[in-house]
């Protein structure tokens, strides 16, 4: 493992997505190491759940690597949507509890990994929202269909097309997190706290009330597709590469919409 960190601590496999000095995004090669590490905590008996974390105090996620992202084809940006779905939706539905100790930024694939996530605990000093408009391209890790669910379709929309950044105590007044406190030891401790409860209950219980709460949520609906289509379709437009372009130069963005 290159860019994540995992240990056993108590009862919970932790996981620490460790690239600061890119604010921890998200490449393919972190992607690729997270389902590793998914894989194994899901299976490892002894576990009674997972804490998902970014190393430092700035960033959990800060989102894509917008570099790698940029020289994508419209089709090779859809399939990495669709691999970026596959896998939160591999957390979402692991059986043992995932709890997201979010600190600092988490943006757009950031705040896709914390909500897939079965409980979000943030620091005082998190910020989430999902700003790929910004790009010219739309949320593709499953945001379009999360971020809803959580918060309602108006809410959701509105975060999406203002690309508005908003502090973690708005998040916790809307439904985006289920607690805030000072620091990240304090969420971590949290954690900890709250998955030592969970394992003094019924593992089978535990399990298929996770499965019959996702059971609501079908991922097999059409809104995951239309998500990743809309990703590719985006990625071919002269606003997506104006917009990343724009990002890297550290300049407004002049999108033509064509």
């Amino acid at each position: 493992m290159n860019f994540i960190k995992t240990e056993i601590q108590g009862l919970a496999f932790v996981i620490q997505i460790s690239r600061p000095d890119a604010l921890n995004a998200l490449n393919q090669d972190v992607m690729g190491e997270l389902r590793q590490c998914l894989q194994e905590a899901c299976q490892k008996a002894e576990v009674a759940g997972i804490i998902i974390t970014g190393e430092g105090e700035k960033a959990f996620v800060a989102g894509a690597d917008i570099k790698e992202l940029a020289v994508l084809s419209g089709s090779e940006a859809k399939k990495l949507a669709q691999k970026g779905q596959d896998l939160f939706k591999s957390l979402e539905t692991c059986t043992k509890p995932v709890i997201a100790v979010v600190n600092g930024f988490a943006l757009g694939g950031g705040c896709e990994l914390a909500m897939a996530c079965h409980i979000r605990i943030a620091t005082e000093n998190s910020k989430f929202g999902q700003p790929e408009v910004n790009l010219g391209i739309i949320p593709g890790y499953g945001g379009t269909q999360r971020l809803p669910q959580l918060v309602g379709r108006a809410k959701a929309l509105e975060l999406i097309l203002t690309a508005d950044l908003i502090p973690a105590s708005e998040a916790l007044k809307i439904g985006l997190v289920n607690h805030v406190v000072p620091t990240k030891q304090e969420a971590l401790d949290m954690a900890h706290g709250m998955l030592k409860k969970i394992a003094s209950k019924g593992p089978v219980a535990i399990a298929k009330s996770i499965e019959a709460v996702n059971a609501g949520y079908g991922f097999e609906a059409k809104g995951y597709e239309s998500e990743a289509s809309n990703f590719g379709i985006c990625a071919d437009t002269n606003d997506f590469k104006e917009g990343t372009k724009a990002f890297v130069e550290k300049r407004p963005a002049k999108f033509s919409g064509k």
